[in-house]
């Protein structure tokens, strides 16, 4: 097996992660913090990007903004959902408001919006709110092969 990268959603930088020690416990060779919290963070435009061009293992994103509702009801929801799903998938959240050219790049119409990325590419998109339950579901569905 391959060691794999993830990106430091604090730092940015890039962090091998070797199979011989657990990925739940792994923190950044650069900054120190973990990269797994089950806290998914905000993260800017530039993070987002190195997420997607580096990072090995799958990236599921919530564009959301800090207005919605809906998006607010669902956020405990989704650290729900990143506590079974990391260390195997990356959660991160991008705020719509903040990083308008990248929802605008996304095809962002409403919000939420999940999108699931794996090597670089959308593998899939849902908008609306889900629960801990749906949002797991709908990831191993997409990506049964890599998520036990």
């Amino acid at each position: 097996m391959v060691d794999k990268l993830v990106v430091c959603s604090t730092c940015g930088s890039v962090n091998r992660l070797g199979l011989e020690h657990p990925a739940s416990a792994a923190k950044c060779g650069k900054c120190g913090r973990r990269l797994f919290t089950a806290s998914p963070p905000n993260v800017g435009g530039a993070t987002f990007k190195r997420h997607l061009t580096r990072s090995t293992v799958p990236i599921l994103v919530d564009v959301w903004a800090p207005w919605c509702g809906p998006c607010r009801m669902m956020a405990p929801a989704y650290e729900a959902a990143a506590q079974e799903l990391e260390p195997d998938i990356v959660l991160i959240k991008l705020n719509s408001d903040r990083e308008q050219a990248i929802s605008a790049e996304l095809g962002i119409r409403g919000i939420p919006t999940m999108i699931l990325f794996y090597g670089g590419r959308e593998v899939a998109r849902t908008s609306g709110v889900r629960s801990a339950e749906q949002i797991v579901r709908w990831v191993r569905d997409h990506l049964p092969t890599i998520v036990a």
